[in-house]
């Protein structure tokens, strides 16, 4: 009796551990599988604003607070931009002092908790930078996607998507240069979004279902007068592109993709956020067993991209080797694949989504001369 008393105690312990290990792998995947649009992801840290002035702010040192370039300052309820770096000693070691380029909207007092982000603006096209536009809804298989149209004179389309810890408004970062060059540009909301229907499970499936809203997108612009489109997106939304390009019933009329931080491994990018959750490494792959068995993604080949042998056009991709939430190898390996479609420009010191903050001319440039061909 003793016997079967200790072993049915001891299956019980075993189940109670698998239990509460299946438990943790679920919580753990939530990193990726329930960012919210528009919040900071788990690797982006939370900075202290010690004083400012005309002109400048001081900020904790931190490799982030240290980055070269131009990004937006978000806090809880307030928004600035921020460029490049005046004193990296501060009034003490522990700070650092940046341009302040203007504040947005609330105010920066010392002790608020802020944190970069790729989005300079906020708001609509027309406030943000005085662009006339048109808000228009995009019919999805979920339902109306909303979304900003800024008409342009040329019949090749620009669709823009973003991805991970930002909204439609990252668009507004290369909106105006791209109006410059007269082409039209749609940018999307899509499940999950704010104002856009919610997915079935309320999860992202990082570009792995989010995918057909773009191929929607897609089809509006073409029955709207697009003749070629080129699909821009931001790590999940380049993931997105890709797909859209090798799966739509339209994707003849998609002629180029321009993928920034591109999430080619879903795996990769979900232990990068689970483990910048401090997940314990040992359950980093309970993490990717869970978020196979709540999205049904498909384990990663090792070789990205989610359509490695589907591409057929120009790809132009920025990425660089600081980016902790997308492995910038992942790019390098896509170049190497396709060496006469891909072109990769590597961006140092630019964390995940905000190449074109590194260096907006450089970015905008090279832009400039992929989308040439394209017009």
């Amino acid at each position: 009796m003793r016997t079967v008393r200790a072993t049915a105690a001891a299956v019980t312990a075993v189940m109670g551990a698998g239990a509460a290990a299946v438990v943790a792998g679920r919580l753990a995947s939530d990193a990726a599988l329930k960012a919210p649009a528009g919040r900071p992801l788990p690797t982006e840290p939370r900075l202290t604003v010690h004083a400012t002035a005309a002109g400048r702010i001081t900020l904790t040192r931190d490799l982030a607070s240290l980055r070269p370039g131009t990004y937006g300052l978000a806090g809880d309820g307030s928004h600035a931009v921020v460029g490049q770096v005046l004193d990296v000693t501060g009034t003490t070691a522990d700070t650092v002092v940046r341009r302040l380029e203007r504040v947005t909207h609330g105010a920066l007092e010392p002790g608020d908790k802020v944190w970069l982000t790729p989005n300079l603006y906020v708001g609509d096209p027309r406030a943000a930078l005085g662009l006339d536009h048109t808000d228009v809804d995009i019919p999805g298989e979920l339902g109306p996607l909303p979304a900003w149209f800024v008409p342009g004179a040329r019949d090749t389309w620009v669709i823009a998507v973003h991805g991970l810890g930002t909204t439609r408004e990252h668009a507004l970062n290369v909106m105006e240069f791209l109006h410059r060059l007269r082409l039209p540009v749609l940018a999307l909301a899509y499940r999950g979004d704010l104002g856009a229907p919610r997915p079935p499970d309320g999860l992202n499936h990082l570009g792995g279902s989010e995918w057909r809203d773009l191929d929607a997108a897609i089809r509006y612009a073409v029955d709207h007068g697009a003749r070629r489109i080129v699909l821009l997106g931001w790590s999940t939304g380049a993931t997105m592109a890709l797909r859209a390009a090798a799966r739509s019933g339209v994707a003849d009329r998609v002629s180029g993709l321009i993928l920034d931080s591109p999430v080619l491994s879903w795996e990769a990018t979900l232990r990068a956020l689970a483990a910048a959750r401090r997940t314990p490494g040992a359950l980093l792959p309970l993490a990717v067993r869970a978020a196979q068995g709540r999205t049904g993604l498909h384990t990663d080949p090792g070789e990205g991209p989610a359509e490695p042998d589907g591409l057929t056009v120009p790809a132009l991709v920025f990425h660089g080797p600081d980016d902790t939430v997308a492995p910038w190898a992942h790019s390098r390996r896509f170049a190497d694949r396709h060496p006469g479609l891909v072109t990769l420009r590597t961006v140092p010191q630019a964390p995940h989504g905000a190449m074109w903050n590194a260096d907006p001319a450089a970015y905008e440039e090279a832009l400039r001369r992929f989308m040439v061909p394209l017009m």
